[in-house]
């Protein structure tokens, strides 16, 4: 049996890095995309580049993303699995404050990359029997304070994947909507525009789940006997909970 191929967005930190660390310790081949080339190296470094294929561009870029997809080498052109984890939250004020690049900037990662991307690899998918796991978040099911545009990009995601079940029955590929609650990464980082306090202030003492949590989540997933789905599957640490409705007095 050949070896298995991979495609996981946003792989320079996060969900995406550890992703390719996991999927490469099980053999796979893996094409690493994402913005900072400096951080693909250090991947191909780790692992060979008999293991992983970087490419370098913006997930935004239609055609660099084309460009890249067409100059795949033969070894990592045939697509088992596509890991759709580039995204980004942009802010944490009301709708009423928010300023409408951010909007413009999250619609455009997690929404318009992402089903660019899908249906550029669908055919191959499809010819292989292949999967997709899509990152959504507990986000696109519990709304907060806010979380207004970054919660109905992942509302799409989910919504979305389960569209790609309904018209992908019969070619055996699989669907996942994976969707994680508090998790600790780079993420708040980026919201935040770089408050490394604002970070650890949110995670402080409450045991987040991990880059590797998700990792092996997805390789869990990947691995399933062909006839088995995950449609969707919510992962929140212990200590997180939905905490119920908002009740404003005058």
């Amino acid at each position: 049996m050949s070896t298995r191929v991979a495609w996981i967005t946003g792989a320079t930190s996060g969900f995406g890095a550890a992703t390719v660390d996991r999927f490469v310790a099980g053999g796979w081949r893996v094409v690493a995309s994402g913005r900072r080339i400096e951080r693909l190296q250090r991947l191909v470094d780790r692992h060979g580049a008999d293991r992983v294929h970087p490419l370098a561009f913006d997930i935004r870029d239609e055609a660099a993303m084309r460009a890249a997809h067409a100059g795949l080498p033969a070894d990592f052109a045939a697509i088992d699995l596509l890991v759709n984890n580039a995204g980004l939250a942009l802010g944490t004020v009301p709708a009423q404050q928010a300023e409408l690049a951010q909007w413009k900037q999250m619609i455009d990662t997690n929404v318009t990359a992402l089903v660019t991307l899908t249906r550029l690899l669908l055919p191959t998918l499809i010819e292989r029997r292949g999967a997709i796991a899509n990152i959504s978040s507990t986000a696109s099911t519990y709304p907060y304070p806010g979380g207004n545009v970054y919660g109905g990009t992942k509302a799409f995601v989910s919504q979305f994947s389960l569209g790609l079940r309904a018209d992908l029955h019969g070619t055996g590929v699989r669907v996942t909507s994976v969707e994680p609650g508090m998790a600790e990464t780079e993420f708040t980082l980026v919201r935040t525009g770089g408050d490394q306090a604002a970070s650890d202030k949110l995670y402080a003492g409450a045991q987040p789940i991990t880059a590797g949590d998700i990792a092996d989540t997805l390789w869990w997933i990947a691995n399933l006997p062909a006839h088995l789905n995950v449609n969707r599957i919510e992962l929140m640490p212990t200590s997180q909970s939905f905490g119920g409705f908002q009740v404003h007095r005058e």
